[in-house]
Formats: C-alpha cells, structure tokens, sequence
C-alpha cells in the first residue's frame, strides 16, 4: 500500500497538472506581498522612532554666526538615537553645503552711487582790499594796523609795551625823525643847533626822543590807564572822502578795549604830554607855550596822516604793486 502512495505524490507534486502551475504563481505571488508589507512595516517603525526632519527657514547665514555659536548638546541618548532615513540623509549634504555657503554682501544704495566730485576749497583765498602788512614798502613799521573786518581780542598791558617799543626802536624809526630833523634845520627851528652835520646832529637826535617819548605816552602809557585799544583799524570800503574822514578821524576818535569808540585820550594826552616833556631837553629859549603847542600839534598831524597811509596802503600795494608786499598768508 505505500508503494502505490508514493507513486501518487510522485505524480501529483513531479507530475504537472493543469491546475498546478496557477497554484504555485499564486503562492509566489503571495509570499511576495507578505514579505513586502513587512519590510515596509519595519520602515515605518524605524521612522517612528528616529528624530523628526526639520528644514532650515533660511540657507543663507553668516559663516561667522555659525562659527561663533556655541555647539547644542544633544538631548538623544546613544540607545534610542535612530538612524537617519533614506530621505534625510540624501538631503543633509545638500542643505550643510548650503548653509555654510557664505552670505552674500548686501549692496547698499552708495554702492551704486557715483563718486562723488572734489568738493570746492571752503577757504577761498582772502579779498586783498583791506589787507594790512606788517610793513610798507617792505621798510616803514604798520605793526599796529588792522586789516579791515578783522575782529581781536584787546590788547594786553604787555602786548601794548610791546608795540610801543617796535614802534621806537625798529631799525626804520630812523626815517621820520631824520625827515623832521632836515625840516626843521632848514627852517632854522632853533638857531642855538646851528647848521652843518653838527647842527643837523643836534636837531636829529632831539626828534628821535621826540618820537620815542610820544610813542610810549601814545601806544602804551595812557591805553593802559583809559583802557582804549591803540591799534587802527581799518575801514577797507567806501569812497575816498568817506575813508579819509575816517582815516583823520582816527586822531580824535578811537576804540576801547570793549570795542566802543570812544575820545582819543591816548593820542591827545599822550601828544600833549610828550610835548611838554621836550621842554626838558630843548634850549631855554624853545620852552615856551607856543613852542610846547606847535610840537603838539605837529605830533597829532603826523600820527593823524600816519592813519591816513594805512587806509590806503592795501589799496596802493594791490593796484600799484600787485600786491608784491601781501602777507604770505593773504596771498595763499
């Protein structure tokens, strides 16, 4: 009896049968989808467990706010760390590439703007009419003038000693007390001089003190009791007639230490005063009260034409000699 059994499921499992094949596709197909659902099964319990993908907002950051930032530990214990999936890890290389890609440099508006042009010198050279020197013709002191539409501060004590005596003693002092000397000799001014070079000796000598003494009663003396500012300012602008009153002026009329006009005591008195004390040096028969005035008023003259040159002298230096004794400064 077993003999013909085996030979039964020798012909029913070696033996093909026409239902035999559809059987065996079936089962094939079968065991494929069960196999399948459970690879994908065990797929979705692995992602389950691993850390959930998150997309960075933006792919552009600063390399140095990367670097700088300090590193965030991870709260994921070594046991339940789960790989990452397919998906993520096919899309890490890309987005670490992307982030550590540098910013690129924001164009600000004046980037694109045309550079701009040299400005204009805000300095522009200073007008030569006005313009004082601190000498005419190279030669003649004029420490004491001002330019016009100049504003300083008053004078020291000190600064105004200071004028007086490069007023007496500047190697040019000579030229006016030499001048009047010659004048006077001429005129035969005091007899008691004589003439000849011992006489014009004698005549020059007395007009340097003159000059000297008058100078510091005028520059420096009186200023510092009456507090007026010795110093001339000039006007620069206007007619001829306007100025040269203004000029002339000057002798009776003058600036205080506060910027006021106010009476000339200084070159008055001072004048006044010098003449006076001439009468100490001079022949007996010189010191009288008509000699004493007429040296007054001889020194208030020449002080007030002194006023009168040094108003026009910027003029004269500008047209006439094209301003070849400007102040390096001024010509700048």
């Amino acid at each position: 009896m077993i003999f013909p059994f085996r030979n039964l499921i020798s012909r029913r499992l070696f033996l093909p049968s026409p239902s035999f094949v559809p059987s065996v596709l079936l089962s094939v197909v079968a065991v494929f989808i069960l196999n399948t659902t459970a690879v994908l099964a065990a797929q979705q319990a692995d992602a389950g467990n691993s850390q959930p993908f998150v997309l960075v907002a933006s792919t552009f950051t600063d390399p140095a706010s990367v670097d700088s930032a300090p590193p965030v530990p991870s709260t994921a214990t070594p046991e339940l760390a789960a790989p990452a999936s397919p998906v993520s890890a096919s899309l890490t290389p890309e987005l670490a590439s992307a982030s550590q890609a540098p910013a690129a440099p924001a164009q600000s508006s004046s980037t694109n703007a045309p550079a701009p042009q040299n400005q204009p010198a805000q300095n522009a050279p200073a007008d030569s009419s006005g313009q004082q020197t601190k000498r005419i013709l190279g030669i003649v002191p004029n420490f004491r003038a001002v330019s016009a539409d100049t504003k300083l501060p008053p004078e020291t004590v000190k600064e105004k000693f200071i004028d007086a005596t490069e007023d007496s003693f500047d190697y040019s002092s000579i030229f006016i007390p030499a001048a009047i000397a010659g004048y006077d000799m001429a005129k035969r001014e005091t007899p008691e001089f004589h003439q000849g070079a011992a006489g014009y000796a004698r005549y020059f000598w007395h007009s340097a003190v003159d000059q000297t003494s008058e100078n510091y009663l005028v520059e420096f003396v009186i200023p510092a009791l009456t507090h007026e500012d010795p110093r001339y300012y000039t006007l620069g602008h206007g007619g001829f007639v306007k100025r040269s009153g203004y000029a002339l002026s000057r002798a009776v009329i003058t600036r205080s230490d506060s910027g006021t006009d106010v009476f000339n005591f200084s070159e008055v008195l001072g004048s006044g005063a010098a003449s006076g004390i001439s009468n100490l040096y001079y022949p007996s028969a010189s010191r009288s009260l008509g000699s004493t005035g007429s040296q007054w008023g001889l020194d208030v003259a020449i002080d007030a034409a002194s006023f009168w040159v040094k108003e026009f002298w910027p003029d004269i230096n500008r047209r006439l000699f094209h301003n070849k004794y400007a102040e390096p400064s001024a010509q700048n």
